[in-house]
């Protein structure tokens, strides 16, 4: 079982792109660890930030 993702990994996993990625681990909103110069997430971190994502909200009432 695979505990952490590389960023390229995360970006396949959720279809974001590095840069919004990385935007969001700068902002602290997906917490992130380094290993030397390599940048990981755990899969615990990205499953949570996931599930705490604002649920859509559509503005078609169906009238």
């Amino acid at each position: 079982m695979q505990l952490s993702l590389s960023v390229e990994e995360a970006c396949a996993a959720t279809g974001l792109g590095r840069t919004k990625l990385y935007q969001l681990i700068n902002s602290g909103e997906l917490k992130a660890h380094k290993i030397g110069k390599r940048t990981i997430i755990l899969k615990d971190d990205l499953d949570t930030f996931l599930s705490n994502l604002q649920s859509y909200a559509s503005k078609n009432t169906g009238a």
